[in-house]
């Protein structure tokens, strides 16, 4: 159930796009880790800097996303700084959509 409910996160974040970039967050790496406890799930976001006005916008459509996921119990985006987002984060699909 976790794994599923992991996965079930992670395509709901999909959803959540970074309106300057146009790219979701977990193509552009900013999604550094999904927990599972139970029916909750814990998500640690990341911005592309630590002054990224977005952060709070981002993490609260992040929260939505997965609040509106039938299987789940509790929400909670944390952002978080360490590391350091870099552009190695962004996967191979994310790199395709910017052309990169």
């Amino acid at each position: 159930m976790s794994d599923d409910l992991r996965a079930q996160a992670l395509a709901a974040l999909r959803n959540v796009i970074d309106p300057e970039v146009g790219l979701n967050v977990v193509d552009l790496g900013l999604v550094y880790d999904v927990a599972v406890s139970g029916a909750d799930v814990t998500v640690k976001l990341t911005m592309t800097t630590a002054a990224c006005p977005l952060g709070e916008h981002l993490r609260h459509q992040s929260e939505e996303a997965l609040r509106g996921l039938p299987d789940i119990g509790r929400a909670t985006v944390d952002l978080v700084w360490d590391p350091p987002w870099t552009a190695e984060r962004i996967s191979p699909e994310g790199r395709l959509a910017l052309g990169w």
